[in-house]
């Protein structure tokens, strides 16, 4: 076995994976690697995202080792996520509040950043979305990919980040990325007016470099929830909505589940207006799914970050 040497500057990462094979940028180009043996007894799965090392063994290129994770998702594998972009549209399909509160909520207990990014202002009002996070501090931003609209904004986000985009399908994320990468020439999927959903058209995680950051092309980033995806323990759920943080040294009681108790700081703030119904009514629903929850009931594949 021979050790690969790298330069420290740009640490080598894991563009893609592809049945059993990675796609290893390095400062000298593009390597398809096989993973170390020692990663599958070790029940280790290499993801795109990934910060690795490499070395040579029979002539053949190895991830030899991955190094500390910021943060790693399951749906979809992905790894040091920087930044969430939440796409929501205004209609075609409607869009849901709780589960884009499910994924900020994952982003934010694994430590990404989030931004929602509202597609389809010309066919509704997109003002009941914007009303919904202007109390959450989550940047909003009402994006067209025909006219450029918000455009420059998004990219000026990316720069520096690994970002993903989600959301329901057919809410335009392909379309999106295809407008701030035009020779991606992503498929879009049409929406089944039977259903009102789009259909899935992105096949495996792949990263693209743009605008001074890395873009996730991401397949079914939607329809997680926080057993598969990422089990958020009750007590920490408060967290994962960073609106609270003012609010929760100021319960009169330790341990406080902003639910029905006396004293509930989270709960008057809410009822004077300073937090949003729907985020608050997302955390109840979040809370109530895991409040009896024990670790060992957990469901294959889901856990803490």
């Amino acid at each position: 076995m021979n050790r690969i040497a790298q330069d420290k500057t740009e640490t080598p990462y894991i563009l893609k994976g592809i049945g059993g094979f990675y796609y290893v940028k390095t400062p000298g180009g593009v390597l398809e690697c096989k993973a170390r043996g020692l990663f599958r007894k070790q029940r280790i799965v290499p993801v795109a995202g990934d910060r690795v090392t490499l070395a040579q063994e029979g002539g053949a290129d190895v991830i030899w080792e991955i190094l500390p994770r910021k943060n790693v998702f399951v749906r979809p594998p992905i790894a040091n996520l920087d930044l969430l972009f939440l796409v929501a549209s205004t209609t075609q399909p409607s869009p849901s509040t709780l589960i884009l509160d499910k994924l900020s909520a994952v982003a934010a207990h694994k430590g990404a950043r989030c931004a929602l990014l509202i597609t389809k202002a010309d066919l509704a009002d997109p003002a009941p979305l914007l009303a919904a996070y202007e109390k959450a501090g989550l940047p909003c931003l009402v994006v067209n990919a025909a006219t450029g609209q918000g455009l420059d904004a998004v990219r000026g986000m990316i720069a520096g980040n690994l970002c993903a985009f989600c959301g329901n399908s057919g809410v335009g994320k392909s379309t999106l990325l295809n407008a701030l990468l035009p020779g991606l020439a992503r498929e879009t999927g049409g929406i089944s007016q039977k259903l009102g959903r789009g259909r899935h058209t992105t096949r495996e995680v792949e990263l693209f470099e743009a605008f001074g950051g890395r873009i996730a092309d991401t397949p079914g980033f939607a329809s997680l929830d926080t057993g598969r995806a990422c089990y958020i323990p009750k007590e920490e759920l408060q967290y994962a909505f960073p609106e609270f943080a003012p609010y929760l040294s100021k319960c009169r009681f330790t341990g406080c589940a902003h639910r029905s108790e006396a004293g509930c700081a989270v709960r008057a703030a809410l009822e004077a207006g300073e937090l949003s119904q729907s985020r608050y009514a997302s955390y109840a629903a979040m809370y109530d799914e895991v409040k009896d929850i024990q670790d060992w009931q957990l469901p294959a594949g889901a856990g803490r970050p």
